[in-house]
């Protein structure tokens, strides 16, 4: 598992820098990236790897000021979001939904592998997949070009009805090929150079 995002839109900032607190001393020596969504501000805080933007919010390039290194992904739900977030400097791309769910009925209908598979081939920064999302369609986000999965259900429902959710969690993460895209840890240097060139450029 690559990547833990902290999504509470309902605690206080005390709250939410707290448990980003503990969970990132959790994740230390696991290879694990934290992030919060939407506050770059609690992230920095409480030393987080990252911050993950919706996306009608701030654009990345309005994140400047943080330090190198420091992550910043962005929600797409469409071809022309997704260039337009790398084009502001964000290091990668979370794309959905891809498949039917309750969740995301309100950004329209699932946008399917084939859309999927032409965002990948449209931006050079990595492309994660979210949406309706279940063990056995791993393999098919991946082969769509996508650089790894996100998930809600998957981890929570799948897990939570199972009797034995820790054998259900490495049956999950046993669908992930170990050979994945080399961009999936997001360590793109071109990503890297451009960041730093928005930077330098004031913006």
């Amino acid at each position: 598992m690559d990547f833990v995002q902290i999504r509470e839109k309902d605690l206080p900032d005390r709250q939410v820098f707290e448990m980003t607190r503990k969970i990132v001393r959790l994740a230390a020596n696991r290879n694990c990236f934290v992030l919060v969504n939407g506050r770059a501000d609690i992230a920095l805080a409480a030393g987080a790897h990252g911050v993950h933007l919706p996306s009608r919010g701030m654009s990345p390039s309005d994140l400047a000021w943080l330090p190198q290194g420091f992550l910043v992904g962005v929600s797409v739900h469409s071809l022309a979001e997704a260039r337009l977030a790398e084009k502001h400097g964000a290091d990668y791309v979370l794309m959905g939904p891809i498949f039917p769910t309750p969740s995301k009925l309100l950004f329209g209908p699932p946008l399917g592998l084939d859309y999927l598979s032409r965002a990948c081939l449209s931006v050079s920064i990595p492309v994660l997949a979210l949406g309706g999302i279940h063990a056995r369609q791993i393999p098919l986000v991946l082969s769509a070009g996508a650089s790894g999965i996100a998930g809600i259900s998957l981890f929570q429902k799948d897990l939570l009805c199972s009797s034995k959710p820790r054998r259900e969690l490495a049956r999950i993460l046993r669908e992930i090929p170990s050979k994945r895209n080399p961009q999936s840890r997001i360590q793109n240097p071109e990503v890297r150079k451009k960041r730093a060139v928005l930077r330098d450029s004031g913006f």
